[in-house]
This record gives C-alpha cells, structure tokens and sequence, in this order.
C-alpha cells in the first residue's frame, strides 16, 4: 500500500471559497486514493500565503508527527512560504511541492530546492518555476488540471448570455470587465459574475460602483460563489465565457467551458493559452486579449456579439477542443508517477 501525506490550506472543501487550487487538490486526492494510496490530508489553518506564527506553529506541528521516510505533498501556497519550518525536516522526509502559482519568492526557491520533486499545474508555471530558480529540469514536473465530461451548453437565442466564473479580487480583473462592458449598452448581453464576494469587499463595492456609473449595473449579477448543480446550471444558460484576469498559472474555467463547448474571451497571461488550446484546423475556441486592456477586452465582445460568423467559428472550434480536453484520472496518473519515483 502506497502511503502519501498530503498538506494543504484549510478549507479547501469549502463550497463558500471555491478555488482552482482547492478543486485541483480535493480532485488528486480522492483520485490517489482511489487508485490505490492511503493518503493522509492535513488541512493547515492560516491566511496562506500570508501565515501568520499561529499558522506557521500549525505547519510544524503537523509536519513534526509525520513518521521519518514518509512521502509529502506540499500545497505550494503552504510549502512555499514556510521554509524555516520544512528545510529541517527536508532530510528525514521524502518532500514534493505541488506549485499553483509561481510565487517569485526566496522563500518559494529555498523549499522548492529542497523538495525531491517538483509539480506545476501548467507547461507555463514550469518554465516560470525553471526561470525564477535554478532548479534541475528533470525535477520539475506537469500534471494539467483535467475537466469532467459535461453536457453541452444550450446557450440563449441572442448570443449575449456571459458568463464570469472567478472570486471577485483584482487579480481576476471584475474592474476591466466592467470598463469593456459599459461602451456596449446599444447591445444585447447579460453577464452573470459567479465568484466569492468576501475576499475583498472593497473592490467588489468599487466594481459596482462603476457599473453603477456606467448604467450597466442592471445587467450584471452578482450571485456569489456557485459549485455543483447551480454552477453547472450557469453554465449551460451561457454563451460565452469571458476571463479578464491579470494572472492565471492555467485557467481551470477555460476548461470547463470548453468542456460544455462554450467559447472564451480571455487575457492572454499564464497558462490560459495552453487551456484554450485549438479546434481541429487551428482555430482557437475563443478570443485573446491583452491582459489590463479594456478596449481591447470591449472589442473582442463587440466582435463576438455583432460577428455571426465569428460565433460560428468559435463554437465549432470548441466543440472540437472539447473532444480534446483531458480528464482527471490522466492528471492522477501523472501526479502518482511523479510521487513513485519521488518515494
């Protein structure tokens, strides 16, 4: 019997702070059990990848009750932050670092140089994780998030059903979507913005604000976070995803909507290109954009909404990208290699 400790943030099962980290980590999980480890979770309270001593305490207390030779997997937004606790264990401990998001930190480059083996979720955090440390290359890693098999999306007659799947914070970039958006008032939308509104209330009343100001606050909701049936119900009412966001490591949503064959406009950073991938002949199932740009994001919308063509084209192509897409047992299997030969 294969034996794993898994450390990981708090809460990652939470339906109110659903995650890509969160899903990706619950999915390994019960993916390595079934397949045929005996995997421990330890589930660390804290702020990470702020923690403050109490969570750092927590850290090592858990990690100190892990038996000598034992097999851990680092949550990046844990492991990476603490390397006073890790670095003295890293000897009597066989450590692998699963990194979601490239922080850019010492402290990151001081656990991951320790760690046996390294995991990134997309060939875009490889490379980052490859250029920010000296790190060797045959130690780091990809394991892609999968996507489950959904049905396909009915979408609305008019085309303009958008949809946002991301926490309302900064990063994900609520604020140019609203800027895109107000200059097409004379078009047919609607756009549903499923995310956590407790992360950053600040911005989320900022974000409402200017839609407010821009008249557009009518037709925009904000219903919070969705999982499950109501997230997959959002999701077959849709149209077109749109992911404005200033970083992702690869854009797990882009996934799912190609999933449903829902096209995307998206922010070309990260991964989100390796996500999007092609149809058949080289299409790209969706629109990228400048990252921070919000005419280029209204654009793109303005083309998508106007252009029959272009939908189109872009629906054909996803619905051949989703035939494409990888599934959760390949991202399972390649994360159970990178364990064996860790242990």
């Amino acid at each position: 019997m294969r034996g794993l400790h898994f450390i990981v943030p708090e809460g990652i099962d939470d339906p109110a702070r659903p995650s890509g980290g969160n899903a990706y980590d619950g999915r390994v999980c019960r993916g390595l059990a079934a397949s045929g480890w005996t995997v421990h979770m330890h589930e660390i309270p804290g702020s990470w990848p702020l923690p403050d001593a109490q969570a750092l305490e927590a850290l090592g207390e858990a990690v100190a009750a892990i038996p000598d030779g034992a097999l851990v997997l680092l949550d990046g937004l844990v492991g990476s932050t603490a390397p006073d606790v890790l670095l003295p264990e890293a000897e009597r401990l066989r450590l692998v670092a699963l990194v979601h998001m490239p922080l850019g930190r010492e402290s990151e480059g001081t656990v991951l140089s320790a760690a046996a083996s390294v995991l990134t979720t997309s060939a875009w955090a490889r490379r980052a994780v490859l250029e920010l440390y000296s790190l060797p290359g045959d130690r780091v890693h990809v394991a892609e998030p999968g996507v489950d098999h959904a049905e396909l999306a009915q979408g609305t007659a008019t085309a303009g059903g958008l949809l946002s799947v991301a926490a309302v914070i900064p990063g994900k970039g609520h604020d140019v979507l609203v800027e895109a958006l107000a200059p097409l008032t004379n078009l047919s939308w609607q756009c549903l913005c499923v995310g956590s509104l407790e992360r950053d209330p600040a911005f989320v009343e900022r974000v409402r604000s200017r839609a407010a100001d821009g008249g557009i606050a009518g037709r925009l909701r904000f219903p919070g976070p969705q999982v499950g049936a109501d997230l997959a119900r959002s999701y077959a009412n849709a149209d077109l995803l749109v992911l404005p966001s200033r970083t992702e490591t690869y854009g797990m949503v882009v996934a799912e909507a190609l999933a449903r064959g829902l096209p995307v406009v998206a922010a070309e950073v990260g991964g989100v290109p390796e996500a999007l991938g092609h149809g058949d002949d080289g299409t790209r199932p969706g629109l990228l954009v400048s990252p921070d740009d919000p005419v280029a994001l209204s654009d793109a919308l303005r083309a998508w909404l106007e252009d029959a063509e272009l939908r189109r084209r872009l629906r054909r192509a996803a619905r051949e990208r989703r035939e494409s897409l990888g599934d959760w047992s390949t991202t399972t299997s390649v994360v159970g290699d990178v364990l064996e030969r860790a242990a």
